[in-house]
């Protein structure tokens, strides 16, 4: 578990805060959408989220982050590294080889894996990803969805309890953006990996996260399941954050009284809604 307790954050240099007074709680095994125009604060509380803040970068840092009531204060960030997964914004800085299997070799080795066990964790992380074909591949060579794959993949052989992934669909196509978000709800139920993640795709992120945080300006606006959360369209609006379109329909349809049901997230759950509406008309 993880516990933000009112933490602020200013860049060296910066007059702003970066972080105002956030406090938070990602619960084992829960999935958290994190969402914010640029300039939100979103990505530094990604990185605060696992040590990363403040040890690597300087400014001033107040409050508390407790990973398992341990505070990152105390610890250097790789402390963390193997409870900690993090996924970065900018793919390809993150790859150390030129081919998939050291890649993901890399950090079983630099974290003093058992030589015995190593082999082990690559043949399953392959297999549970279903990246099998691209052992052997270059790096260069895959998509960018695959490529957030292998990514993840090496994370994953580290067997981490937590994966903070900042904008890992930023410059994917919806298929693929949608495939990766797929990978992370298996992830999440499956293997009960706590998945943190920063993204700009609210739709994604109403269709599959558990727990939505909203920042504006390195406040905390909202912090709530999705359909409670994307209730508040006219402050969403107000940020300059986009509402799915289907949400904003059941809104429409709300306020004029005609449907009394939930905010729909999903095209299933309007059309139904829509059906409803339309028969109650008749």
């Amino acid at each position: 578990m993880i516990t933000v307790k009112n933490v602020t954050f200013r860049y060296k240099g910066n007059e702003e805060t970066a972080l105002n007074e956030i406090s938070l709680t990602v619960v084992n095994h829960d999935f958290v959408g994190i969402i914010g125009t640029s300039g939100a604060g979103k990505s530094t509380l990604a990185m605060a989220l696992n040590g990363v803040i403040p040890h690597e970068f300087a400014g001033d840092f107040y409050g508390e982050v407790l990973i398992d009531d341990e505070d990152t204060v105390d610890h250097a960030a790789e402390y963390f590294g193997r409870k900690v997964g993090e996924v970065f914004q900018d793919i390809d800085s993150q790859m150390v080889a030129s081919v998939v299997e050291d890649e993901i070799l890399f950090g079983l080795e630099n974290f003093g894996i058992p030589h015995e066990e190593i082999g082990i964790r690559l043949e399953k992380v392959l297999r549970e990803l279903g990246i099998e074909d691209l052992r052997h591949r270059e790096i260069a060579s895959l998509s960018g969805g695959q490529k957030q794959k292998v990514a993840i993949a090496a994370i994953l052989a580290l067997e981490p309890e937590i994966l903070v992934l900042d904008e890992p669909t930023g410059e994917l196509d919806p298929e693929s953006s949608q495939e990766i978000f797929g990978l992370l709800k298996k992830l999440n139920e499956e293997k009960g990996i706590t998945v943190v993640i920063v993204e700009q795709k609210i739709k994604l992120l109403c269709e599959y996260v558990k727990h939505l945080v909203v920042l504006d300006r390195g406040k905390l606006q909202f912090d709530g399941v999705p359909r409670e959360v994307i209730t508040h369209i006219d402050t969403f609006k107000r940020l300059g954050i986009n509402v799915p379109p289907v949400a904003e329909l059941s809104a429409m349809f709300r306020a004029d009284g005609s449907y009394a049901g939930d905010v729909t997230l999903t095209v299933e759950e309007a059309e139904k809604m829509v059906r409803e509406v339309l028969h109650d008309s008749v």
